[in-house]
């Protein structure tokens, strides 16, 4: 079952954030787009090379007026402890969002209910809180934050140009595509 068009589910949760614990509600994504990234663990492997790309194009995120979440199963007091002990972790500026009930987790679709982790979800969020596009990468898989990035663009586009499409590698600026008759069997 597709997720495309379902709207986010309301939740409530600490986040660790600029240095600090702040309380996260899904009525903070009404009105702008926002980008969660589930991963499964702390202190683990994969995750800090993809939350480091993360932070590296976090302002390109901002630039477009997407906010950034990332979110795992573990408290905030254990995303405030990773901060404190990885350089990689240390330059990341986004809200990581804590998710121990596995309420977050499981609204996406990602739990793995027997290891109560997440699975690697990329999920773009238009501002009417509706998922508009997503990835899940099984466990080893690690992500790249430039495609997210211009997956977020491409959907930014078509929202704003409802009779435009984006092919494959578009980027901002290039050429997009109008549906109708005169394509068909032509590309």
């Amino acid at each position: 079952m597709s997720l495309i068009g379902k709207k986010v589910g309301c939740f409530t949760t600490q986040a660790f954030v600029d240095g600090n614990f702040k309380e996260v509600t899904c009525e903070d994504l009404k009105g702008k787009w926002s980008v969660f990234v589930f991963y499964p663990a702390d202190f683990t492997f994969v995750c800090p090379t993809e939350l480091g790309d993360l932070a590296d194009n976090y302002d390109e995120f901002q630039k477009i007026g997407c906010e950034v979440y990332a979110v795992s199963t573990d408290t905030h007091f254990t995303h405030k402890a990773w901060h404190d002990a990885s350089d990689t972790i240390k330059k990341i500026k986004y809200p990581m969002l804590a998710d121990p009930t596995h309420k977050i987790s499981e609204d996406f679709g990602v739990l793995l209910e027997d290891e109560g982790l997440a699975l690697r979800g990329s999920f773009i969020v238009n501002p009417e809180g509706e998922i508009v596009a997503y990835e899940v990468n099984a466990l080893g898989i690690g992500r790249n934050s430039n495609e997210l990035l211009r997956k977020v663009q491409a959907a930014q586009f078509v929202a704003e140009h409802g009779d435009r499409v984006c092919p494959a590698k578009w980027e901002p600026g290039s050429e997009t595509l109008k549906p109708g008759l005169d394509l068909v069997g032509k590309l």
